[in-house]
């Protein structure tokens, strides 16, 4: 699969911002009031380590690796030898590190922590997106994310070559049965939205042919076919009017995407895999013997 092209949307300002935040947590519950197995080992001892792949991935995590290290006392350099959306095969020699040998044996669950966990919401993004390529399908990610680790993982998904869903509830709303049930209707949900921040998406979920009929008339930018059957489905598609985004909903699942006829009109399809079943790849870090 072709890599991903991240030149314009690598490591988005919210991203940045919050890669401190989550490496000074991890440290601090890892490390806690001292790491004393590290205290070992002479406080000037100098080392040299290898983090490579055990198994094929698409790489994602670089900038929180290097995090990791500058927070702990800059100490120890990080040399890539692979990119963020790079796939690579086991065995694969991902970085190089040398510097303090206690920074880097102190660092090194943190810094491979992060790196397994979004390696492996990448990867998982790439081989999803790769069951639908060539067709007029965008595969979202959702707010089922790790806690803490919202803005990481959502950068993953983009490095695995799917798109992001709003970021969180402040960006967009997302009008579900339970805020229709509290507005009242589909129609005074949808007119509250606009009242109150006219500049923001609206997103309406629909559960049959009925709401949607609704919804339709309300005219919001997107409407969410929530758990629709193929026949139901397919109706949508055709009274949806082409100025509001389509979106496909509810505990879509690989085989659902291989089986998913192609669409007559670009849809996005929102899976909550991308982000919560993931599961960390098989990273190892060796120190390098030293020569005297």
């Amino acid at each position: 699969m072709k890599k991903p092209d991240l030149s314009v949307r690598a490591l988005p300002a919210y991203v940045i911002a919050d890669i401190p935040k989550q490496v000074r947590a991890a440290l601090e519950e890892d490390i806690g009031s001292g790491d004393i197995t590290a205290q070992l080992i002479p406080a000037d001892a100098v080392a040299s380590a290898r983090v490579i792949s055990r198994e094929n991935a698409v790489l994602c995590g670089s900038a929180w690796v290097n995090e990791v290290f500058a927070q702990l006392g800059n100490a120890v350099r990080v040399e890539w030898h692979v990119a963020d959306g790079d796939q690579v095969q086991a065995d694969t020699l991902l970085c190089s590190l040398h510097g303090n040998a206690r920074q880097i044996l102190t660092g090194e669950r943190t810094a491979l922590n992060f790196l397994q966990t979004l390696s492996g919401t990448a990867t998982i993004a790439s081989e999803l997106a790769a069951v639908v390529a060539g067709k007029p399908i965008t595969l979202l990610d959702t707010r089922k994310t790790l806690p803490g680790l919202r803005t990481a993982q959502k950068y993953a998904v983009l490095c695995g070559g799917c798109e992001n869903h709003r970021i969180a509830l402040y960006d967009a709303f997302l009008i579900k049965e339970n805020h229709i049930a509290a507005c009242g209707s589909i129609s005074a949900a949808i007119q509250a939205a606009r009242a109150l921040a006219a500049d923001r998406k609206i997103t309406v979920e629909v559960e049959n042919l009925t709401e949607l009929e609704q919804a339709i008339a309300a005219k919001p930018e997107q409407i969410m076919l929530d758990n629709f059957s193929a026949e139901d489905r397919a109706i949508a598609l055709a009274r949806i009017p082409a100025d509001i985004i389509i979106e496909l909903s509810g505990n879509v699942s690989l085989n659902d995407l291989q089986a998913m006829p192609t669409p007559p009109r670009p849809v996005s399809v929102s899976l909550g895999a991308l982000t919560k079943h993931v599961r960390a790849i098989d990273l190892s870090l060796r120190l390098e013997p030293q020569t005297q």
